[in-house]
């Protein structure tokens, strides 16, 4: 072994054990929103001070996840270009289901009043893109007219990270679900939302195959 691979091994060794803790505190927080420091040691299988050798409390800890999760989210909305509103709803809420694991996550933590601001800042881009959709699905008379932009999609939001931290991701026909909700509380019937689906039925296929 060089002097190289002498000094390159313990970056590496410290990649995957921060990597580690964060899956560590994934589970852990998922469970439990306030989870202590211990708690997420526990998990990783580390030391309380091993932990504290990677983030220097557990909010640096937490923030490294909303940065994560939001970075993974923010990235799925910008790939939403679809001119239709229905249709650009139903593929961002596919989408999103692939990212299940961090919508609880994220889900959770934002239950903890220390870091909700955090958590609403760093989805503000994700959140732009449904206000964006539905005030255009609102103009195009596609979408109900009977509440606000903003608050319609507030409540397509809430809709989404409830049925996805909620149901049973193995269920075949949870994706599905999870996306006629979304159409539901935007206004269309299940008919209408059925419709959407089966004139576009890559958008589940597409998201089935993004999660394989």
């Amino acid at each position: 072994m060089t002097s190289t691979d002498v000094a390159r091994a313990p970056r590496r060794d410290a990649r995957e054990n921060r990597a580690g803790i964060l899956a560590a505190a994934h589970v852990a927080l998922a469970h439990d929103p306030r989870a202590s420091v211990d708690a997420i040691a526990r998990q990783a299988g580390l030391s309380r001070r091993a932990l504290y050798g990677h983030f220097d409390d557990r909010d640096a800890l937490v923030s490294e996840l909303v940065a994560q999760g939001a970075e993974r989210f923010n990235a799925v909305a910008a790939t939403i270009d679809d001119a239709d509103a229905r249709v650009a709803l139903a593929r961002l809420a596919a989408a999103l289901w692939n990212e299940a694991a961090h919508v609880q996550v994220l889900a959770a933590i934002a239950l903890d009043e220390a870091h909700l601001e955090e958590t609403a800042a760093a989805l503000a881009p994700l959140r732009r893109t449904v206000v964006r959709i539905v005030r255009e699905g609102q103009d195009d008379d596609v979408l109900r007219t009977d509440v606000a932009a903003p608050t319609l999609a507030r409540l397509i939001e809430e809709t989404a990270r409830t049925v996805i931290t909620r149901i049973d991701a193995s269920s075949p026909e949870a994706r599905a679900l999870a996306v006629r909700a979304v159409l539901s509380i935007a206004g269309l019937s299940w008919r209408e939302a059925a419709a959407v689906l089966d004139a576009h039925p890559g958008i589940l296929a597409d998201a089935e195959a993004a999660g394989a």
